[in-house]
């Protein structure tokens, strides 16, 4: 949930039969986030490390080419690009992990956005807006959100009870519990 205002809003307590409601759902999106996290994370160390052990290779290639050259030479010319090969890697490591973090955040939208066409979808939907209501006030204003679920506003205060929220709120939980940003 979040809620924006300058004073606290104490809504935990009202929203325990959302959150039970919502469990199921909750759990099977952390499921398929964490496992797909979990798969891409993989990919993306295993492309790192070949892009590691290319650096090295590159390093060993570039280390008999400076000893041919000369001992002074080389030792500038290897660091030079050992840093490069190094940069490089670790650009390569940061897109892939961004690729993949990227790749499991529009995996969740699109599992939650596909509730949008469950039969079940309407009551999900009431019961989102009177769980906003109960939490701001019934003169809260509740309207649908664009990737489904809902947002309200109320005396300055807004709260997100949007689809994609709730699924961009399980990726980042699933990478917190990771240690991941």
């Amino acid at each position: 949930m979040t809620v924006v205002d300058r004073a606290p809003v104490h809504a935990e307590p009202v929203l325990d039969p959302l959150a039970a409601a919502l469990a199921p759902v909750r759990d099977a999106l952390l499921a398929a986030a964490r496992t797909d996290a979990e798969r891409r994370l993989a990919d993306a160390e295993r492309a790192a490390a070949g892009q590691l052990a290319a650096a090295r290779e590159e390093a060993d290639r570039i280390i008999a080419d400076a000893r041919a050259a000369g001992i002074a030479d080389a030792n500038e010319a290897l660091a030079a690009r050992r840093v490069a090969a190094s940069r490089r890697a670790r650009a390569d490591v940061l897109n892939a992990q961004r690729e993949a973090y990227q790749a499991v955040r529009a995996a969740a939208r699109d599992a939650v956005a596909a509730l949008r066409d469950e039969p079940g979808y309407p009551q999900l939907r009431a019961r989102l807006s009177a769980a906003a209501r109960r939490a701001l006030g019934p003169g809260a204003r509740v309207r649908e959100a664009p990737s489904g679920g809902v947002v309200a506003e109320a005396d300055g205060r807004r709260l997100d009870y949007s689809l994609t929220g709730f699924a961009d709120r399980a990726v980042d939980a699933v990478l917190a519990e990771r240690g991941l940003p």
